[in-house]
């Protein structure tokens, strides 16, 4: 091993210097004070848990995201985080069991065994909300609302946000009696918009089915809210499951619209982000420049189910690394008062007091002020004073 290779870090995971780390901890906090803000009470999740309850409920994805290692205390296998949903899933069923709605919103990092895509992170910090206990679209309502004042906060001019319906896919595919093979087999042909694949896979396997048409049309109800007429439409002999999801997508759209009148509303029937584990409206925010979501979240009413106590639930996720490699944070860079260090009790009694302030202050021997100083303490008159360094 060379001195080089000992400073190497594994593909995909990254170190945070100074300037940046400010930006990220200041969004961060800012974040975290906006959820509480809205009644959302902070949790601090473990880094890993039992892999019996991080990954149960959550489909293959998020299993092949999460690294494993033994518990040399008891031989089990743990898991190192690579999505908070659950843990905050558990600590809502188990740890508080409170009655009705219950808000909790957490920040910290995650870590993925693999990237997401080939330019991403595999050690994202994440800030992020989840409501439970509320079923209606009031509750949807809000995490959606409150996703697009966390991306103002962000600094994100255009605040651009998909939305979607696992339900919608779900009743198409329990109506034609497709085998799980079948089904997950148009949900990956469904995801790549795979148009040409998609008609020959209606003519092998829904050959006049008259829910042929309506699995073909699927990959292009995406668009504007005329998606939502069009939609109407096509579902008119559909289960009524579908049609009902149509209209819970308009209810939400309706009051966002009304809420946030700038905000660009897409509406893609065919996303099935999460859709192992969601079940109801899907979301995810996009920013110019940046090709994967910067957020993303949904309903999934029955993750509760594994710990015990069913219970409805929506929330989202925010990655505010993907926020800084897009430029958007804004740090204010830190000032820093210069002191020559003595042993006089009176300058240690005066740093003290500015630090408890909230003052930086960096003392040291040397004569010359490090960077990031811009002011001085200096005995002056008898007394301990603060100037300038311009």
């Amino acid at each position: 091993m060379t001195y080089a290779d000992r400073w190497l870090l594994p593909d995909g995971v990254e170190e945070i210097l100074p300037a940046e780390a400010e930006a990220i901890e200041q969004l961060r906090r800012r974040l975290v004070d906006l959820y509480q803000t809205w009644g959302y009470d902070l949790v601090i999740p473990p880094l890993l848990e039992f892999t019996d309850s991080l990954l149960i409920g959550l489909g293959r994805d998020v299993d092949l995201l999460t690294f494993k290692v033994t518990d040399q205390l008891t031989g089990r296998t743990l898991g190192i985080r690579a999505d908070i949903t659950p843990q905050t899933a558990r600590m809502d069923a188990h740890s508080l069991n409170r009655q009705g709605a219950n808000r909790l919103c957490y920040a910290g990092h995650v870590v993925h065994a693999r990237p997401k895509n080939p330019l991403a992170t595999r050690t994202p910090i994440q800030a992020g909300v989840e409501f439970f206990g509320e079923p209606g679209n009031r509750a949807d309502v809000e995490v959606v609302s409150l996703l697009l004042e966390s991306l103002k906060l962000a600094g994100l001019s255009q605040q651009h946000i998909d939305l979607g319906h696992v339900g919608i896919y779900r009743a198409l595919a329990e109506a034609a009696e497709l085998s799980q093979e079948q089904e997950d087999s148009f949900f990956d042909l469904l995801q790549r918009k795979a148009v040409t694949e998609i008609r020959a896979w209606v003519e092998v396997n829904l050959k006049g089915s008259p829910l042929a048409p309506v699995f073909l049309e699927l990959p292009s109800l995406a668009g504007d809210r005329s998606v939502l007429t069009r939609a109407r439409e096509c579902f008119a002999q559909c289960p009524a499951a579908a049609r009902e999801a149509i209209d819970q997508l308009e209810q939400v759209a309706e009051v966002i619209e009304t809420r946030y009148p700038h905000a660009e509303l897409y509406f893609d029937l065919g996303e099935l982000r999460g859709y192992h584990y969601l079940t109801g409206l899907v979301f995810a925010a996009f920013a110019p420049g940046y090709g994967n979501p910067i957020a993303s979240g949904g309903r999934y009413d029955h993750i509760g189910e594994v710990f015990g106590r069913s219970r409805p639930a929506t929330g989202f996720a925010v990655d505010i690394t993907a926020l800084n490699k897009l430029g958007l944070i804004k740090a204010v860079p830190p000032t820093a008062i210069w002191a020559v260090e003595t042993d006089a009790a009176a300058q240690w009694d005066a740093i003290q007091a500015l630090r408890a302030q909230g003052e930086r202050v960096v003392c040291g021997a040397q004569s010359e002020p490090p960077p990031g100083c811009d002011r001085q303490l200096v005995l002056k008159g008898g007394r301990y004073q603060v100037i300038s360094l311009a």
